[in-house]
């Protein structure tokens, strides 16, 4: 692996990759936040737009049982960002 800025990664930065998934119902919103991670790299930071609800409530705890990292979640506009970082596989 690449040892360019190891250890801690800020957010306040831009994503690598945006997915809206407003008024995708589940299990399709996760399975859209899925297939985008894994065409992402190692580390990557991913930002998705879910709608309140079921969404919110799922979408982040599926993405944690893939071992991918939650990094915040916000309200926004009566919706919420996710930003999940991409697992590093080994």
């Amino acid at each position: 692996m690449a040892g360019n800025g190891e250890g801690t990664t800020t957010v306040t930065g831009q994503p690598d990759a945006e997915l809206d998934l407003r008024g995708v119902i589940c299990p399709y919103n996760f399975v859209k936040t899925k297939l985008k991670l894994e065409a992402m790299e190692q580390g990557q930071i991913l930002s998705v737009l879910l709608d309140d609800g079921d969404p919110i409530r799922n979408v982040p705890r599926s993405v944690s049982n893939e071992g991918h990292t939650i990094l915040s979640q916000d309200r926004v506009e009566g919706s919420y960002r996710v930003l999940i970082r991409r697992r590093e596989d080994e």
